[in-house]
């Protein structure tokens, strides 16, 4: 049974996909950020809580120190209590914060790839409209991960629960401990919680992943119209481009032709090939007016002969010339010699040739 005529059915095309993630329009899952900031975040306190700690004590007895001296009420006194605060703010939050952000922005380049999109993030006056607003709030959508963040928070909350439960008696048993111990043992228990809290987020990652990579194929599915349309026009578009080369070659042939009765000589191959050269004493070299290869070196033949042009049969030559050179362009200095000789050969001729008319004249 064939789909209704209007039924998106068809898979987006590579135009469509485009043109979306222009607009923003890509599965990303707010959850993996979730999931990465949150193991970057406690590996790096894991790593490197110790040392934080040391210095956070250090500062913290510098700290007191200058609250306790006579100098604190100073300009200077005050920078001083000022600079150390920062200096405790940095070291409790400064690695933390890091983390979580490359983390969080290289999860975000893993999904989406690096192509950042000026579009997605300008002013879109329609995201104004009232009931656009009200449609995004109480839709569907809204709904669903409404529900998906109570689902989330439910089953985060029960696997920390169920692995707080048998430790509760270990938990109460650190009651009266020395302040230092009690921290190294409440950093143990807390590094266990949040590990399979991670674990279970992260499986709520991956099912929330391939949810939003099927969401948004959904969305950008197309009908069979749709479909045909712009396969249509991208055809179109090829057929207009190579219809515009097609007459941009013309008009470079006819110019070209037209330069053919202007040259010294046309050298051929004799018959595959077609050289036409002009010299101009005010350049250095001469120039290669026309070319071409098989019918178009017949008509530049045949255009050479009608206007009394020489030619000259010289298969090396014409080769390395319709090869090295292009229509408009100078001799290459490697052949310089050679096409010297030819035009030598060339002019000699016409001067024979002119000398014998001048003599037949005169006799006559």
């Amino acid at each position: 049974m064939s789909a209704p005529a209007g039924e998106k059915t068809e898979k987006a095309t590579p135009k469509k996909r485009e043109e979306a993630r222009k607009k923003g329009t890509v599965a990303k899952s707010v959850d993996a950020n979730g999931v990465a900031v949150m193991l970057a975040g406690v590996g790096i306190l894991a790593a490197t809580a110790p040392l934080i700690l040391e210095r956070m004590q250090q500062s913290m007895r510098h700290l007191l120190q200058l609250i306790s001296t006579p100098e604190i009420v100073s300009p200077d006194g005050l920078a001083a209590l000022f600079g150390e605060l920062g200096t405790v703010v940095a070291l409790a939050v400064g690695p933390v914060a890091g983390a979580c952000l490359i983390a969080g922005v290289l999860t975000s380049v893993a999904q989406v790839k690096w192509k950042p999109s000026a579009k997605a993030i300008a002013p879109d006056p329609r995201k104004l409209n009232p009931l656009t607003g009200a449609k995004n709030i109480f839709g569907k959508r809204a709904l669903f991960e409404f529900f998906k963040s109570v689902a989330k928070v439910a089953v985060v909350g029960a696997v920390v629960w169920m692995v707080m439960t048998p430790q509760l008696d270990e938990l109460a048993a650190l009651v009266g401990m020395p302040p230092a111990q009690l921290i190294v043992e409440l950093s143990k228990q807390i590094l266990a919680i949040s590990l399979r809290a991670i674990a279970a987020y992260l499986v709520i990652a991956v099912a929330d992943y391939a949810y939003q990579r099927w969401s948004t194929e959904k969305q950008l599915k197309m009908t069979k119209e749709e479909v045909k349309q712009e396969f249509k026009g991208q055809e179109m578009s090829a057929e207009l481009k190579a219809a515009r080369r097609r007459r941009q070659m013309e008009a470079a042939r006819a110019r070209m032709m037209a330069d053919v009765p202007e040259a010294d000589v046309v050298v051929t191959n004799p018959t595959h090939y077609a050289v036409a050269l002009k010299y101009d004493s005010e350049q250095l070299a001469p120039v290669v007016v026309a070319k071409g290869k098989d019918l178009i070196a017949a008509k530049i033949r045949r255009k050479a002969e009608e206007n009394g042009v020489p030619i000259v049969p010289d298969p090396p030559l014409a080769r390395s010339l319709h090869a090295s050179v292009e229509v408009g362009q100078l001799i290459p200095e490697e052949l310089y010699q050679a096409v010297a000789q030819l035009l030598a050969f060339v002019y000699r001729t016409a001067g024979r040739r002119r000398q014998l008319q001048s003599t037949t004249a005169t006799a006559a």
